[in-house]
């Protein structure tokens, strides 16, 4: 029985960039504001190499509404969804301070119906694992940071395929998910980045100071200050060497505002797909590339899925890509920042509601593909890793 052809790449683009859920707006009425914002960055050429190639081909200096959640091109990015209970919900507007580099204000509009459907994100995993013929496939699960393999792994799954019908042994472990979901931005949000107004986030812009949402259903009380601890986060400057027969060493500097990390891996080894994760425990890790509460972080980090806020290296074990690299995938994650106003008294009834409520959720990503070893800018490139193509690069890993 021959094995079945796995399209390793884009499994590699499904499982370490898939976003989280999403959730759609609630039945009350009470104004909202979700701003997220993220930095972005990717191993590769000095001098912004793949940020230059990944403009060409995705619009120069253009963004979209969403590009927050899919790590890759590097940069800064911000989303803001308003909700105010109307559908479809009118136009507003949020006036922002002058170190964000965008004007004075910023254009919060509606999706269009034909723009709502690439707003909800998603994907297809090209090729699959089946051929259309009887075959075999196996995934291997590795976990935790260490020179060399843990006990008791890998964990094996094995795909059978025979006249059409696959049989399955093993299971893939249940992978966490963050509870904080982004939104599914309907025609009930007025969004930023939109048609009108999409100009990308200077590198040295930033969120502090003062900001105010006006527009039809919006409280006249809606301003808020933003402080330095929930600005854009730094990109992490992350350095790998090794890889192959010996281990991969990961090391990066502290990040700013990091309340923690994880990482995780995918390649190919033989007729095998092999998945690595920083988690002490069999933990896949698709679900955690995504914004988390620090509560949430905080909890983890006791239980040993992610690595605290102090860790600054963490070992790939030798061998399991067998003599190459895995698609490697950081993050940092950053502080919420929740409010309502007013601020809910002590002895507040149960029927007390604020005027509006206020959401900001901030992350640090990097992805590291086979072949290239450091991001950030100042990290040492192993000399003995071939350099890669940055468009050809981008090509393969977003299909354009």
């Amino acid at each position: 029985m021959k094995p079945v052809r796995i399209s390793c790449l884009a499994l590699a683009v499904a499982a370490l960039a898939a976003p989280g859920a999403s959730q759609s707006a609630g039945k009350d009425k009470l104004p909202q504001l979700y701003i997220d914002v993220a930095t972005h960055d990717m191993a590769g050429m000095p001098g912004g190499g793949l940020g230059k190639a990944a403009m060409g081909l995705f619009g120069k200096g253009k963004v979209t509404y969403g590009m927050t959640r899919y790590p890759g091109l590097p940069g800064r990015y911000m989303d803001i969804a308003l909700y105010t209970g109307a559908n479809p919900a009118p136009e507003a507007a949020q006036a922002i301070p002058s170190g964000l580099r965008l004007g004075k204000s910023l254009p919060l509009l509606p999706p269009a119906p034909e723009r709502q459907a690439t707003y909800e994100g998603g994907g297809s995993i090209d090729g699959g694992i089946a051929d259309g013929g009887d075959g075999t496939a196996r995934i291997l699960i590795y976990w935790g940071c260490g020179d060399s393999v843990g006990k008791g792994q890998p964990r094996e799954i094995r795909i059978s395929m025979k006249d059409g019908k696959a049989d399955v042994s093993g299971s893939m472990p249940k992978g966490r998910q963050s509870p904080s979901k982004s939104i599914s931005p309907g025609r009930e949000y007025a969004l930023w980045p939109n048609d009108r107004s999409g100009k990308a986030i200077n590198d040295k812009a930033s969120l502090v100071g003062e900001h105010q949402v006006s527009g039809p259903g919006v409280p006249e009380s809606m301003r808020f200050a933003i402080e330095a601890a929930h600005d854009f986060m730094p990109a992490i400057d992350v350095a790998s060497s090794g890889g192959g027969s010996a281990a991969t060493k990961l090391q990066w500097k502290p990040v700013d505002q990091a309340t923690g990390y994880f990482l995780n891996a995918i390649g190919q080894n033989g007729d095998a797909l092999v998945m690595w994760s920083s988690a002490e425990m069999a933990e896949p890790g698709s679900g955690l590339i995504d914004y988390l509460p620090e509560a949430t972080v905080a909890k983890w980090i006791k239980e040993k899925v992610l690595l605290a806020p102090q860790t600054t290296s963490c070992s790939i074990p030798a061998g399991i890509f067998g003599d190459g690299a895995g698609m490697t995938q950081m993050i940092a994650y950053g502080p919420e920042k929740h409010m309502t106003w007013p601020p809910r008294p002590a002895k507040a009834p149960a029927s007390w509601q604020p005027e509006w409520g206020l959401r900001l959720r901030s992350k640090s990503t990097v992805m590291l593909p086979a072949g290239l070893g450091t991001a950030g800018g100042k990290g040492v490139e192993d000399a003995a890793r071939p350099k890669a193509d940055p468009k050809k690069l981008l090509k393969g890993l977003f299909g354009r």
